[in-house]
């Protein structure tokens, strides 16, 4: 069956390092739940536009991850994704990733061949009528105008999806890594009906899918926790997870197949829906992080003090100065209020404390600056033109950056949503360096 080969357990947590230094710190709160009694898999990811910017290459993410993984003795299985990859950018992955985020949002839309859809809709006629999603009191129906319209919308993109994996397949041979493939870039939530004719298409098209990342109602903005309606979005990803589970009995996909929650970072607010629907169905999640990591740079230059606090301080008045350039390609995935933005004359006066309760993603804490933290978010190509000024300071204050980094990955992540515990209410329960 696809489903043969290389497979990722049922806990994943996508790891962003921008600058591949928090490996060590990252993977320490894997082995903080792994010590707890749950296995939550690292997967370390980074896309071309990230490394584009930085300067960097994807062999720098695998070394980072193989150094980390001996250092700390981490026997579980690792990855490292491609992330938002498309036929054009994936070259570049072949040699070092197992793991492949494809990115179809380009093709979500577009009109496929008449006769594919024509010839997909008499093949799927089974769809038609009412479903019953195991665990799900309700049922739903399917016309077959709801079919044909979803297919039309869907099927150019889940071709192209099986042209990138084929592509992928083709130097690395089958089996030997996953494959991720992103909805999450479109205009509305996809229904529990149109996450299934989605998946029939997938494995008629036989990709080997292990992760799905959806559209969920609501804002995912970087770095900051989740805009919406929190019972909708519980309802939505209940409803996925029953999807996921009925295709899988019935399509014929990896019967590891799980939902995968793009900007995943700092969305308190749903991180305990996310526990209550996994638990309910006994499914995997793979939560998917990136800027947070860089951020705990941050905080963790400003909490040291001296020439930390200086660079940080510095970073942001630069950050502030090149606002639009910065904001431009994540326009989409922000909501900063220029007014709400401190003046950086008065954030250059500010002591340690004050930049990091700014910055630092509590909302509890008065001095919590959301429009500073997401222009921080953006801001990693400010550091980035810094070049070793950045990167020296990095390993000058390793110990407290990692202290930074693992708290916030074990304790405000990991916790609420694989151990149901709020983390930042919760004394860590491990050691951290």
């Amino acid at each position: 069956m696809i489903d043969k080969g290389l497979r990722i357990p049922k806990y994943s947590l996508g790891t962003g390092d921008r600058f591949a230094h928090q490996a060590n710190a990252q993977l320490q709160a894997c082995v903080n739940a792994l010590e707890a009694g749950i296995e939550v898999i690292p997967v370390w990811n980074k896309s071309n536009r990230e490394h584009t910017i930085i300067g960097s290459e994807p062999a720098s993410t695998r070394a980072a991850a193989d150094a980390a993984v001996s250092r700390l003795g981490w026997r579980l299985p690792y990855f490292v994704d491609a992330d938002h990859i498309s036929e054009k950018t994936v070259d570049r992955f072949l040699a070092t990733s197992d793991f492949y985020t494809i990115d179809v949002a380009d093709f979500i839309g577009k009109s496929p061949a008449q006769s594919d859809v024509d010839m997909f809709v008499r093949s799927h006629s089974s769809l038609v009528g009412e479903i019953f999603l195991p665990g799900i009191d309700e049922a739903f129906c399917i016309s077959e105008e709801n079919l044909r319209g979803t297919t039309t919308k869907f099927l150019a993109a889940v071709k192209e999806a099986g042209v990138v994996y084929r592509k992928i397949r083709s130097v690395k041979g089958a089996g030997n890594f996953v494959i991720e493939i992103s909805i999450d870039e479109t205009d509305c939530a996809q229904t529990p009906a149109e996450l299934l004719i989605i998946l029939a298409a997938v494995a008629a098209e036989k990709i080997p899918i292990q992760t799905i990342a959806p559209k969920f109602s609501g804002r995912f903005n970087k770095g900051v926790d989740y805009a919406g309606n929190v019972a909708q979005f519980e309802r939505e990803l209940t409803l996925d997870v029953a999807a996921i589970a009925y295709a899988i009995e019935h399509f014929g996909v990896p019967g590891n197949l799980k939902l995968s929650v793009h900007s995943g970072s700092d969305k308190f607010s749903v991180f305990p829906a996310i526990h209550r629907a996994i638990t309910r169905f006994g499914a995997g999640v793979h939560l998917k992080t990136a800027g947070t990591t860089w951020l705990e740079e941050i905080i963790g230059l400003a909490e040291a003090g001296g020439d930390g606090l200086a660079l940080a301080k510095e970073i942001y008045a630069e950050a502030v100065a090149h606002r639009e350039e910065l904001c431009a390609p994540y326009s989409t995935v922000i909501d900063i209020d220029a007014t709400k933005l401190p003046c950086p004359d008065a954030v250059q006066r500010w002591s340690s404390e004050e930049f990091t309760s700014a910055l630092r993603h509590d909302p509890d804490v008065a001095a919590y600056n959301p429009s500073l933290r997401q222009l921080l978010h953006v801001g990693f190509k400010v550091a980035a033109k810094m070049g070793g000024r950045y990167l020296n300071l990095l390993d000058a204050h390793q110990a407290v950056i990692e202290r930074n980094v693992t708290e916030n990955l074990w304790q405000r992540h990991i916790l609420p949503v694989f151990l149901g515990l709020i983390g930042r209410q919760v004394t860590t329960l491990h050691p951290i360096f």
